[in-house]
């Protein structure tokens, strides 16, 4: 009986519309994520946006069903998370000159390993931190709240498709008729990339990111640029390059700092507390039996040994190194889990640096290597911490976990092929000199993770912004956003600034005119996620065209 409610949970909820639809999506989603996550440092919106734009396709095809668009959502959207694993780690690679020593098999390697793993990880903690605990998950509740909103009517998918084809078109006018520059308003400060990017994407994320976050973002681009660069080398105490040092290895310890403090601040801590205010063990240490039958178990025990295989194999790391690495995933995984049902944010590129530190200190894994493992880390991260929202999405409006389970498989699977992919179609087009601080996709993670492999700049810098990224997360200070301020070119940082300023404007422009506060913020949420996706999504066509051109000629 239980086999056949299964089955029928999975007929009434996980449809071939859905998956197709799902299928599609995720295809250009996961394409697109790439690219975000490249050019912009960061990967602010798949699941609120996935989940509208799922209602609104399947609508459009006679389906009307939430727990349907929840699960075609999870297919869209769990791509992207492979998309973020890759292109948080590998770009790193390249910015080191080591491009002969990483093609399509290695990187695909990454993706297949991290994907398996991420699927067995969120099989054996979905209940416990979805189901069982009193975690937040609050972007997975706002993309509940807004499947249970968008019901009403179809003008939010008007709304969401029409800022897309708006920014496409202005990417087009940028990038393929140059009618305008990609950067305006510069000015020669000694040290600094002053000026403003024509990127409506790089707004949108202004305008989506919290104004608590962006004032400490704008500091740290202020203290660290003006502060230590420009005042620095003004005042002869030291060179602009050495002061450029300073900076990027003092906001890689606030970042790098941040992870830490997630991990004592939401993590070990509330664990202590729970164990001795409830005399319960620490999450991971009795759970695991009640979420699979043996069936299941058997089935991911299998996955776990592919991937373990992968590692081993196909990356070069040996058996020691892979069974590191499937552990380490697990104990990460949990830790990502936590960390996004707190504050909904997953440093899964923190958690890779963790995992690569200790296999570089227990083996002789090179470092192209090395990468490999923050990169598997991360992809499995990505999919069994980020997910989680989806699983919790599910939770509210009623979905099966299992349908999702299956749901997050197909899209976990396809994106691994399509991320790869778009990431050897953007160095193939661009060449790995694209690829830095400075440079056309500023892969802020993967620098930090270059970084770490290859040498920091300045030591007592990034030590003090480690343990001050540490103290100042656990104190309720966004240290991540702070550390980006600090860590990436000003130009890029005032330009998000503009993006908030362009938040204040409509809120308050939205109040003088009377509007329902929580309508004005979905349509202004609504309108920022399509610019965002339209100008990733033309942004490689844009790339994939220039390699077909180039394959020509």
């Amino acid at each position: 009986m239980e086999a056949i409610s299964r089955r029928a949970g999975l007929r009434g909820q996980l449809s071939g519309a859905g998956v197709l639809i799902g299928c599609v999506g995720c295809v250009i989603i996961t394409a697109s994520s790439v690219y975000t996550a490249l050019k912009m440092g960061s990967l602010p919106w798949p699941t609120i946006f996935t989940s509208i734009t799922a209602l609104v396709l399947l609508r459009a095809v006679g389906r009307t069903s939430l727990n349907e668009a929840n699960i075609t959502q999870v297919v869209m959207s769990a791509g992207s998370m492979v998309a973020g694993g890759l292109a948080f780690t590998i770009p790193g690679i390249w910015m080191l000159g080591l491009t002969d020593e990483v093609g399509w098999g290695e990187m695909f390697a990454v993706a297949l390993a991290g994907t398996l793993l991420g699927l067995v990880c969120t099989a054996l903690i979905q209940r416990h931190f979805v189901e069982e605990s009193d975690l937040e998950y609050p972007i997975g509740t706002a993309a509940a709240e807004t499947l249970l909103a968008s019901r009403a009517g179809a003008s939010t998918g008007k709304k969401l498709f029409g800022s897309m084809a708006l920014a496409g078109a202005w990417c087009v006018a940028r990038d393929i008729a140059g009618l305008m520059p990609a950067l305006v308003a510069q000015l020669p400060v000694p040290g600094v990339a002053f000026g403003i990017q024509m990127s409506p994407m790089r707004w949108a994320v202004g305008f989506l990111a919290g104004r608590r976050s962006i004032i400490y973002w704008a500091f740290g681009a202020v203290l660290g640029w003006f502060g230590i660069v420009a005042l620095g080398s003004t005042l002869g105490l030291t060179d602009i390059a050495t002061a450029q040092g300073i900076v990027s290895s003092l906001g890689m310890g606030l970042m790098m700092g941040s992870g830490a403090g997630v991990v004592i601040k939401d993590i070990v801590l509330p664990l202590f507390d729970r164990a001795r205010s409830q005399g319960e063990r620490p999450a991971g240490s009795g759970f695991i039996s009640k979420l699979i039958s043996r069936y299941d178990a058997g089935v991911l025990a299998l996955m776990a040994a592919a991937a373990a295989l992968v590692v081993c194999f196909a990356l070069g790391l040996g058996p020691v190194v892979a069974v590191v690495v499937v552990l380490l995933a697990f104990v990460t995984a949990v830790m990502s889990a936590q960390s996004v049902g707190q504050s909904g944010i997953d440093p899964m590129e923190i958690f890779g640096l963790i995992v690569l530190l200790f296999v570089a200190a227990c083996s002789e894994a090179t470092q192209v290597q090395l990468f490999f493992v923050a990169g598997v880390i991360a992809v499995a991260c990505g999919l069994a911490g980020d997910v989680m929202s989806d699983f919790k999405t599910g939770q509210i409006i009623g979905t099966s976990p299992r349908s999702m389970w299956f749901g997050q498989a197909i899209g976990a699977v396809l994106g691994t092929f399509v991320a790869v992919a778009v990431m050897i179609a953007l160095v193939t087009a661009y060449g790995p000199d694209a690829f830095g601080t400075d440079a056309l996709f500023v892969a802020a993670q993967a620098n930090v993770v270059a970084t770490m492999v290859s040498g920091i700049p300045s030591v007592p810098a990034f030590a003090l912004g480690l343990i001050g990224g540490t103290v100042l997360y656990v104190a309720g200070i966004p240290s991540m956003t702070l550390g980006l301020g600090v860590y990436l070119p000003f130009y890029m940082s005032i330009s998000t600034v503009l993006g908030a300023v362009m938040r204040w404007v409509y809120d308050r422009v939205c109040a003088a005119r009377g509007m329902d506060v929580d309508d004005s913020s979905e349509t202004g949420v609504v309108v920022a996620s399509g610019v965002l996706g339209g100008e990733s999504i033309i942004g490689v066509i844009i790339a994939f065209a220039s390699v077909i051109s180039g394959l020509s000629g």
